[in-house]
């Protein structure tokens, strides 16, 4: 079949991410409902009878409609229970919108999201309901551009900062680097926080204990925390929770209602790390 167009008429057809040379996950599909390539990357969504619909960029999942609570939950609700008042939040990557929609259940003034790929939010648009709803959200802001040069041109300050970024392949590669963080440290507030997804503990450990050996020179505090993932590789993900004035376990305020995952136990859980992991850490 060819690389850019899979046969929507044919069922159960397979598609596979590899997560080594020898393992990974694969979903068949009843329906490839949209496969395209954009500027940056190629998109596709397939509909597989157990997940819903699947959102692939360049091979690899980002999103599907059974599992992605617990990546999006984790990724917004520990900045947002622990910061005293966020009223102002930058969402980077996150074209999805599933970001976007946890943010927006909390009464802050303003939520911008800033997405490279205008395509990916075209595709989402079309295919995840929840990103037509934020994006009626008159707080909601989109800003089409490379989140590092947004960054770096603009002079405001955020309370929160998340960043939603896939892995660190393609359009992607800036969002893992110590520049990008420097800039993300220069546009937060005082007690501000950010919160970024750094890979799976367990085929990414490597990459992460880098990541966290230069966030411990940058802010006062580092803290990563892990939450279950189904259909990232591993099942098991890791991220990172970065201030200067902020305790990750003094939380300030409940969560919204109606969440799957999150909660204040869940918050306190995450940030104790398993052995394997903490082991590494020592290492960088």
């Amino acid at each position: 079949m060819s690389q850019g167009k899979r046969d929507p008429v044919k069922e159960f057809e397979e598609i596979k991410e590899y997560h080594s040379r020898s393992s990974g996950i694969f979903f068949e599909f009843d329906r490839c409902l949209c496969c395209e390539q954009s500027t940056y990357q190629k998109i596709e969504v397939i509909n597989n009878p157990h997940f819903g619909r699947v959102l692939f960029l360049d091979g690899l999942v980002q999103t599907t409609e059974k599992d992605e609570f617990f990546y999006h939950e984790m990724l917004a609700h520990p900045a947002l229970v622990t910061h005293p008042d966020p009223q102002k939040v930058l969402i980077i990557g996150g074209g999805d919108g599933g970001v976007l929609k946890e943010v927006l259940r909390y009464p802050i003034k303003k939520a911008q999201l800033v997405e490279i790929d205008s395509h990916v939010l075209k595709v989402s648009k079309k295919y995840f309901p929840w990103l037509r709803g934020c994006l009626k959200d008159s707080r909601a802001e989109v800003v089409i551009a490379d989140g590092k040069v947004f960054l770096k041109n603009s002079n405001q300050t955020f309370d929160v900062i998340l960043v939603d970024s896939s892995e660190p392949v393609g359009p992607s590669v800036s969002l893992h680097e110590a520049a990008f963080y420097k800039a993300i440290k220069s546009r937060l507030a005082v007690h501000g926080v950010a919160c970024t997804q750094l890979g799976s503990p367990f085929y990414h450990s490597e990459a992460i204990s880098k990541v966290k050996f230069f966030l411990t020179k940058l802010f006062k505090t580092a803290s990563l925390y892990t939450a279950p993932v189904p259909t990232y590789p591993g099942g098991y993900w890791c991220f990172s929770f970065l201030s200067d004035g902020l305790d990750p376990l003094a939380i300030k305020r409940n969560p919204p209602p109606g969440l799957k995952y999150f909660s204040q136990d869940i918050h306190r859980a995450a940030f104790a790390l398993p052995n394997f992991l903490k082991e590494k850490l020592k290492e960088s």
